[in-house]
């Protein structure tokens, strides 16, 4: 289950993720409920706040997936890991002082989105480089383990935290937290990362990159079922706040034990993931089956009276979540050539979560108008709906497979 961490580089790596993703979960918590605070409890002011942060993936991540094949990964890191802590700690400055507004945490969540728009692909990419392809699939599901396993200890303190406190020492502690990446990344043996050569810069690169993917029919089936599920049905991350306060009438201790079950699952299956990861690749077998699961478990979650089935509800449709995006990332990263993963992982990326700019004010806007539960029922149907014609298009290929070249 943890042989990837054989590999001294990738254990600091996943020391400092350790430590940062909790922070990175806090502010995530305390965010979303700062804003809710400011705006009044207006699910729309939310949903702004999250397509803001997200709508730099859509215009940078597949040029972020050229920057990453070309220039070192490593450093390129460090400079992403540095401008978080900062934006982390500008934030919690506001907030303590008591001069945070709207419109502050909107030009932050802009600012915050322009950094993951290139972190992200990069720190996929990177993977593969700190461990080699046999291990690709262990590490990613280990990475997975280490943030669920955050979003199980992150939300619990955050929402206590936030009671005692207020949401201003979250943001401060997550750029504090930050600081264990930037420590593992600098303290890496460069020598010992299986690195290809980078590619060199020239004209047409981001067109070979989509190229690429579109010549693979594999791979685009992949892209498409992950747009569509990531799009319309884990949307939960966002309406969960809706529906803690706005269905269930809870403060935001009572979000926080609903992310926690939600965590519940999503670590469980991370560790599952790691177990197969260990002894095989992965399977667009198993994508299909969680992506269905996912959908149909979000789909009844949406029906649940009361707030204790509903966060029970939460617990397997965290596994099926998690197994869903651990193993789409796992095919893509080791059936990809190493020349262009980065390009890969940006559109990868893009279709993963470049969706949220539409699906942040679309909870808000179904929130608002049909109620804080039609997130849930519309993602459920969609993600089911999309499970099923991908593998109806996927038994299709295996009767009339195209020729090989």
């Amino acid at each position: 289950m943890f042989a990837s961490l054989r590999e001294r580089n990738y254990r600091l790596f996943f020391s400092g993720q350790v430590i940062s993703n909790i922070g990175t979960w806090m502010q995530r918590i305390a965010q979303d409920w700062l804003v809710l605070e400011l705006s009044g409890y207006d699910p729309v002011a939310l949903g702004v706040a999250v397509a803001l942060q997200f709508l730099p993936t859509v215009l940078l991540s597949l040029w972020a997936g050229v920057l990453a094949d070309r220039v070192d990964k490593r450093r390129l890191l460090l400079v992403i890991q540095s401008g978080m802590a900062v934006q982390a700690a500008l934030l919690g400055v506001l907030d303590i002082s008591g001069a945070a507004e709207l419109w502050h945490v909107y030009v932050l969540c802009l600012v915050l989105g322009v950094f993951s728009a290139l972190d992200v692909p990069t720190r996929q990419a990177f993977v593969g480089e700190m461990v080699g392809r046999e291990q690709v699939a262990n590490a990613v599901a280990l990475n997975s383990s280490v943030f669920n396993m955050a979003r199980i200890v992150g939300p619990a303190i955050a929402g206590f935290a936030i009671v005692l406190v207020g949401t201003g020492w979250l943001f401060v502690a997550n750029a504090v937290s930050t600081l264990a990446v930037i420590a593992g990344l600098a303290a890496m043996d460069p020598a010992a990362l299986h690195r290809n050569p980078p590619a060199a810069r020239s004209k047409g690169q981001l067109r070979e990159g989509l190229r690429y993917v579109r010549g693979r029919p594999d791979l685009m089936m992949i892209m498409v079922l992950v747009f569509f599920v990531s799009t319309f049905g884990i949307t939960f991350f966002t309406s969960l706040a809706i529906v803690a306060a706005n269905v269930f009438g809870t403060e935001a201790d009572g979000y926080g034990l609903l992310s926690t079950m939600l965590a519940v699952g999503t670590f469980t299956g991370a560790l599952a993931a790691a177990r197969r990861g260990s002894r095989g690749g992965p399977s667009l077998r198993v994508l299909l089956v969680a992506a269905f699961g996912l959908g149909a478990v979000e789909l009844a979650a949406s029906f649940l009276p009361t707030y204790a089935l509903f966060g029970i509800a939460l617990v397997p449709l965290g596994f099926a979540t998690i197994t869903f995006l651990n193993t789409a990332n796992a095919l893509v990263q080791t059936s990809t050539s190493p020349e262009v993963r980065g390009r890969v992982m940006g559109l990868y990326v893009l279709v993963l979560i470049g969706g949220n700019p539409i699906s942040g004010p679309m909870v808000g806007w179904l929130a608002d108008t049909f109620g804080g539960r039609s997130p849930f029922w519309l993602g459920g149907a969609v993600a089911v709906l999309a499970a099923l014609l991908c593998a109806v298009l996927a038994r299709r290929r295996e009767r009339h497979p195209l020729p090989v070249e």
